[in-house]
């Protein structure tokens, strides 16, 4: 058979483009990636300690909002029949002279926190800008006295107490809190060796004494560091038994520990009463730390950085 010479010839086809591997199709489930055993162990180890730190703390809520019955009935975690079972907390205030407490408190606060910065602001001051004798042998003493349980001189420093007859006086723990807190003097260096010399010497020359550039230059610079020895010294002063149970007698002169101690004598077996008295201790401290908890971890970081 003969080509028809009027056919156009036939080009030949273009090549395919290769197919672009397919996608995942829109209504299939999306792969999840999977998460790093490291990632998934740092994860559960905080759910785990979340859980053992929250897990007391509400314990001790519902049981304050319970009936005496409904503690001996249920289990420690049994939610109460009324929620809004206040009475408990009121027994606190009045039996347990819980408001007086407060008070006493609050007075120790004030000024064992004051004499604290203004003493521990000093002491590092001096050290830091004074060159004496024994320098060294001062801050190797101040390490040692950190290494001393304070329990081990009780007994010295009772006898002192009792010999300026300070016993079953709020200055006990007062001037006790206001001496033995070498870490605040620590704490205050660290902040001091970060400030330039050169501003006391300036100071110097336009007739400035050593007490006017503490007081002017160096303490106003020093406010991070203020805000975090406020903040550790307060929490830990609050929480303190032992000091208000050795020096404070009388049950008028009661802090919020020793309250709640003796509370536990007349509500002995109720354990309801009890824990709307630990819920009233526990609740400052709480709201403070978490309204102010960047002022301490801003305060070490910026020492540490000194």
């Amino acid at each position: 058979m003969t080509p028809d010479p009027t056919a156009t010839p036939a080009t030949p086809a273009a090549p395919t483009a290769p197919a672009a591997s397919a996608g995942p199709a829109p209504g299939a489930p999306a792969t999840r990636r999977r998460l790093p055993v490291g990632t998934a162990l740092t994860y559960l180890s905080l759910l785990v300690a979340t859980v053992v730190v929250l897990l007391p703390l509400a314990v001790v809520l519902l049981t304050s909002l319970k009936t005496s019955e409904e503690v001996s009935e249920g289990g420690a975690l049994s939610l109460p029949g009324d929620w809004l079972n206040l009475e408990n907390y009121a027994t606190a205030f009045t039996d347990g002279h819980m408001l007086t407490a407060f008070g006493n408190t609050a007075f120790i606060l004030f000024f064992s926190i004051g004499g604290t910065v203004v003493i521990g602001s000093m002491t590092a001051y001096a050290i830091d800008r004074f060159e004496f004798r024994a320098k060294k042998l001062v801050m190797a003493l101040f390490l040692v006295a950190t290494l001393v349980p304070g329990v081990t001189t009780q007994v010295a420093t009772f006898q002192l107490i009792n010999g300026f007859e300070l016993v079953d006086t709020r200055w006990a723990p007062i001037l006790l809190y206001m001496g033995t807190d070498i870490v605040s003097v620590y704490i205050f260096l660290q902040f001091i060796r970060g400030i330039p010399v050169s501003l006391d010497e300036a100071a110097r020359l336009d007739g400035a004494n050593t007490f006017t550039i503490y007081r002017k230059i160096i303490f106003p610079l020093l406010k991070p560091a203020v805000a975090t020895v406020v903040i550790i010294k307060g929490i830990t002063t609050y929480n303190d038994f032992y000091i208000p149970f050795l020096y404070l007698h009388s049950e008028d002169l009661g802090t919020i520990s020793t309250a709640l101690f003796r509370f536990k004598g007349p509500f002995g077996a109720h354990w309801e009463a009890i824990s709307a008295g630990a819920i009233l201790v526990i609740v400052p401290t709480l709201v403070v730390f978490l309204l102010l908890q960047r002022w301490i971890y801003n305060g070490f970081a910026q020492g540490a950085t000194k």
